[in-house]
């Protein structure tokens, strides 16, 4: 399981959509690389993730620009949390 602190991001191309993201650290993505084997969408890793209050299982998501992987943050878990984009939250993220 990995722990880091990471800022809410939109995501550019649909902002009008308010798709939100956090980009996870690069020693945790090189770690998270090492240890699981890609899904077929986009080299997708199902995850397992808690941020404050929520718990739910996604997917953490290849990003070419920074190397890193990405993390979708659903409405629901931001509504929940009382964040927004450009706030810092913990993220548990554990590969499953």
């Amino acid at each position: 399981m990995f722990v880091f602190d990471a800022e809410l991001w939109l995501w550019d191309a649909r902002r009008m959509d308010t798709w939100t993201f956090v980009t996870l650290p690069e020693d945790v993505s090189d770690q998270i690389r090492d240890i699981a084997t890609p899904g077929a969408g986009f080299g997708s890793v199902k995850v397992r993730v808690g941020v404050g209050a929520s718990n739910w299982s996604t997917s953490v998501f290849p990003d070419k620009q920074s190397g890193c992987y990405v993390l979708p943050i659903k409405a629901a878990v931001r509504k929940k949390n009382n964040v927004e984009p450009g706030d810092v939250i913990e993220v548990t993220v554990e590969v499953v």
